[in-house]
């Protein structure tokens, strides 16, 4: 089986909506894929359908954004937890409703500079969606101001630019917690993905291993060669599951669906473990 369990609708950051994504994974060969939105579960019921049409096996999911106490990013990808846990739902409201007012300011300090505002912004989204740094992004896009989302976020809206604004996101650790307080099986993303900025340190591993980390997201072209090697062996040493994955966004950035998958071993481990919403099999 070839198997992706990291893509992105536009439901969050994406540029095709959930039906879609499973089509394109069935047009790029796959036999198993997750939508794992950012903080947003809205993407499954289309997703699902499609995937039984298209004889897919769907494995839904989230990407759930956090940050630690000195201000680095995690991403953790939560499979199978049960979208209406209360204790989850609010923290992923929480931050949502912090990502629009920060994606707010991040707009008001471009438009000193540049021919943007916040209604190029809001053209960029698809209903429903929550609005983040990939959708201003693309208003600078439209507006000619950069070429690509990627060199938006290369250079205009890196963390180290004056239009930064941090937003709030719970601690990796706590995230942890509480998708496995709603069943679902916690696997951290691109965990060394050095060229997004910093990455954490062993402490902040092991803080979420003892909360439940169940696995890594290996092989994925954001973590570098020496990265990888490193996870492996803390993979090894922790007995936690290896992942590969694309981080599919469709056009909204380069990664290929495919270009890294995860073994069916590792995919029915999930499944066993997994306890909030099945995996939907054709």
């Amino acid at each position: 089986m070839r198997i992706d369990l990291h893509t992105h609708s536009n439901v969050s950051d994406g540029t095709e909506a959930p039906g879609a994504v499973m089509a394109s994974a069935a047009a790029a060969g796959l036999d198993a894929v997750a939508l794992t939105d950012h903080d947003s579960t809205a993407g499954w019921g289309e997703a699902a359908e499609a995937a039984r049409a298209l004889g897919l096996t769907f494995v839904p999911g989230m990407e759930v954004s956090c940050r630690t106490d000195n201000g680095i990013s995690v991403h953790v990808l939560s499979y199978l937890h049960d979208p209406a846990h209360p204790g989850l739902l609010a923290e992923i409201a929480k931050s949502r409703s912090a990502r629009v007012s920060r994606a707010e300011r991040m707009v008001e300090r471009l438009a000193e500079d540049y021919p943007i505002s916040w209604a190029d912004v809001q053209e960029q989204v698809a209903p429903g969606a929550t609005i983040g740094r990939p959708h201003i992004a693309d208003a600078l896009v439209a507006a000619g101001v950069v070429p690509s989302r990627s060199a938006a976020f290369a250079g205009i809206l890196t963390g180290r630019s004056r239009y930064f604004v941090a937003h709030y996101a719970p601690d990796p650790a706590h995230a942890v917690r509480l998708i496995r307080d709603a069943g679902g099986v916690p696997v951290f993303a691109h965990p060394e993905a050095s060229a997004r900025g910093r990455v954490v340190g062993e402490q902040t591993y092991l803080e979420m291993i003892d909360a439940g980390l169940a696995g890594l997201e290996i092989e994925h072209r954001d973590n570098p060669e020496d990265g990888r090697t490193y996870l492996r062996r803390l993979a090894a040493e922790h007995s936690l599951l290896v992942t590969g994955s694309s981080d599919y966004h469709g056009t909204g950035k380069p990664n290929l669906l495919g270009e890294n998958t995860t073994s069916a071993e590792v995919l029915e481990r999930i499944a066993e473990v997994g306890t909030g919403t099945p995996v939907v099999r054709p």
